[in-house]
């Protein structure tokens, strides 16, 4: 099963041939080059660092403000708290479809959104991811607390323990290292964040990538990309070290309002004024179908990139596995828009290409993913096979793929959630789809379009949300986060 969807691969890389012009190649070709060898100009190396700090505090800013948003709003939504105190779990199940919203659209949208609204201040990028952070975690939380029966909570309650008490000895303590882990990762997700907005113009190292690479200095762009490598290999040693994280966390507060503009933002503009006539207006004047079709198809097909190509670049290099560790890690690395602007250089614009540039960057999280699987399995079935007489290859599919299927297909239908936000990241390489028209609609300050495409998007995302936990259900098989 985790093959089939590479099997889409030979009608992307037919398209991609057909869309293939030469005129560019030399640049790609130099863009690799340059990785070996990049800028160590000292004013350069200066200017870089101080660019990564301002993406880290915005990140460490944004991810200290989500998890404590995402905690107490993560305990309202559980259904399991709320029965705990004598409630009724409707309303926490109500507060869940009202957050719904927030975490489906994009990060990305909503920097763009506050930038129109606030203006260039240090707190555009800041709320802008904690707002669809806060929302996640709230999610991930009350899942975890919901999904779980303890008899000591039982016990708790028979004994007389006050609900307060209950929570924080038996209740809190079982989701205590699932939430830790899952925070780490958020603090992960939150520098990549930080510096997808920063390509889009709202500061920090992603700006400066962005700047180099349309200027063509790649030499450039590596040194940026291999500063920004050594931050992300830290951090990910120090997932599984909360006290350290919490050191960086204080040290970045403190260097915050030295390098950040946090001044409380003031409106510059309206943002909703608008009548019913020109909601009424666009709505008939948008081809919603081919709109939604298109973010459709992008999604799909880059969903089925992002889960097939692990499993093949695993049969393709058995014993190499440094070098596909090395190939997942530059693919998380490069932001989605730079590996398009690449893509661009020898490649036609189309959806296709929207949907590869996508696929390419998931394929590094779910190559994560499908490693840290196989490093957890056990590979006594591969070493019977191998006995038996089958070749190596045949091992590895049978006896080690096989095994880690399930949670690895599982862990594919989260990022089909992911990628259908992150469609709006791409949507102006496409020209297709709801990423490009809302993206063009905040350009034209069209806040009637705009409105409309994020209700748009929530409602799409929230139906994959939907099917994708009753799919996960189907299969017996829930997803973890990696």
């Amino acid at each position: 099963m985790p093959l089939l969807p590479g099997l889409l691969l030979l009608p992307v890389l037919l398209r991609l041939s057909l869309d293939l012009h030469s005129g560019g190649l030399n640049l790609v070709l130099q863009f690799w080059q340059a990785a070996l060898q990049p800028s160590l100009n000292p004013l350069l190396l200066r200017s870089l660092l101080n660019a990564v700090s301002t993406t880290l505090l915005m990140a460490v800013l944004s991810w200290l403000i989500s998890t404590g948003a995402g905690f107490i709003l993560g305990l309202l939504c559980s259904r399991r708290v709320a029965a705990l105190f004598g409630g009724s779990g409707w309303m926490s199940t109500w507060l869940r479809h009202l957050l719904a919203p927030f975490r489906a659209i994009h990060e990305l949208v909503w920097g763009l959104l506050f930038l129109q609204l606030f203006g260039l201040n240090g707190w555009v990028a800041v709320l802008a991811i904690s707002l669809p952070y806060s929302a996640l975690m709230a999610r991930v939380l009350a899942d975890q607390i919901d999904n779980r029966s303890s008899s000591a909570v039982q016990a708790l309650k028979s004994g007389g323990a006050t609900a307060a008490s209950t929570l924080f000895t038996a209740v809190l303590p079982e989701t205590a290292g699932g939430l830790l882990s899952h925070s780490g990762h958020r603090l992960d997700c939150a520098v990549r964040s930080a510096v997808l907005l920063g390509v889009f113009g709202l500061g920090g190292i992603g700006t400066d990538l962005a700047l180099s690479l349309q200027s063509l200095r790649f030499h450039e762009v590596w040194s940026g990309l291999w500063v920004l490598a050594m931050l992300m290999f830290v951090l990910d040693r120090l997932r599984r070290r909360p006290q350290l994280l919490a050191v960086v966390a204080v040290l970045s507060l403190a260097s915050a309002t030295s390098q950040l503009d946090l001044s409380f933002p003031q409106v510059t503009s309206p943002l909703l004024n608008m009548s019913g006539e020109q909601l009424l207006g666009a709505l008939q004047e948008t081809p919603w179908a081919e709109l939604i079709g298109g973010t459709l198809l992008v999604t799909v097909a880059a969903a089925t990139i992002a889960v097939g190509l692990p499993p093949l670049m695993l049969l393709l290099t058995l014993q190499r596995r440094s070098l596909r560790q090395l190939l997942w890690a530059l693919m998380r690395l490069i932001p989605v828009p730079l590996t398009a602007l690449l893509l661009l250089f020898v490649f036609q614009p189309s959806p296709v290409l929207a949907a590869v540039a996508l696929g390419l960057h998931h394929s590094g999280v779910m190559g994560r993913v499908m490693e840290d699987d196989l490093d957890e399995c056990s590979s006594l079935q591969a070493e019977a096979l191998l006995q038996l007489g089958a070749g190596q290859r045949s091992a590895v599919l049978y006896g080690r793929l096989g095994p880690i299927s399930r949670p690895y297909l599982a862990y594919g239908l989260v990022r089909l959630d992911v990628i259908l936000r992150d469609t709006a990241v791409v949507g102006m390489v496409g020209g297709a789809g709801l990423g490009w028209q809302l993206i063009d609609a905040l350009g034209s300050f069209h806040w009637a379009l705009v409105l409309l495409l994020l209700l748009a998007y929530a409602a799409l995302t929230i139906s994959g949300e939907v099917v994708s936990g009753w799919m996960q259900t189907t299969w017996g098989c829930k997803a973890v986060e990696a």
